[in-house]
């Protein structure tokens, strides 16, 4: 896949997720401070596609960006920051579970973003949990793996594998683009494949 083409369409604060076409969904969750704004940018190759905050959590809506008019890719907030009021944490996962478990517009992947260095954390295992339960495909980008040696980052990836079970996992880098191939393959492998056979892309 070659993305020529990343717009930004609209931004939900609350559970309108449908459009008036019939692209289908990528969807990117993510724990706070994960780097997933960084890692889209990445990917789609533009430096201010998804804006980038200094304060983790800051954003507040799930943004869609309708990439080479083929589907759109739908960044929603980051989960679990430490600093956000109980309030507006408890709003941010309340509309992605809304996402998740009610919206008609179901997404035909789920990317979890993890930082590769802490690994997956309860908070990560409980989205995983919810997102089987509804019976979405997922997949785990494990990002900043700049920041290991290879040896270690090895072990690392070994132990998420394990207790990540039966879900894929791709390695990534939006600092160095490391693994963006990859995942641009596995996104295009995923809307080209139908709905019924997702579960078997690994």
């Amino acid at each position: 896949m070659n993305i020529v083409k990343a717009e930004f369409v609209k931004g939900v604060i609350g559970d309108d997720y449908g459009v008036e076409d019939t692209l289908p969904h990528i969807a990117f969750f993510g724990r706070s401070n994960a780097g997933k704004s960084s890692l889209i940018n990445s990917l789609v190759g533009r430096k201010n596609l998804v804006k980038v905050s200094k304060m983790p959590g800051k954003t507040r809506e799930a943004n869609f960006f309708c990439i080479n008019d083929e589907f759109y890719l739908v960044d929603f907030p980051g989960y679990g920051y430490a600093k956000q009021s109980i309030k507006d944490r408890n709003k941010m996962v309340e509309r992605i579970f809304w996402y998740v478990e009610f919206s008609q517009a179901r997404p035909r992947s789920v990317f979890v973003i993890i930082d590769a260095k802490v690994g997956l954390t309860a908070l990560d295992k409980d989205m995983l949990n919810i997102l089987q339960a509804n019976k979405h495909h997922i997949v785990i980008v494990a990002n900043k793996i700049d920041k290991f040696p290879k040896s270690a980052l090895k072990e690392q990836i070994a132990l998420i594998k394990k207790e990540a079970k039966d879900i894929p996992i791709l390695t990534y880098s939006a600092k160095t683009h490391e693994g963006r191939e990859q995942l641009l393959e596995k996104i295009a492998g995923i809307l080209t494949s139908s709905p019924a056979h997702e579960d078997t892309i690994h």
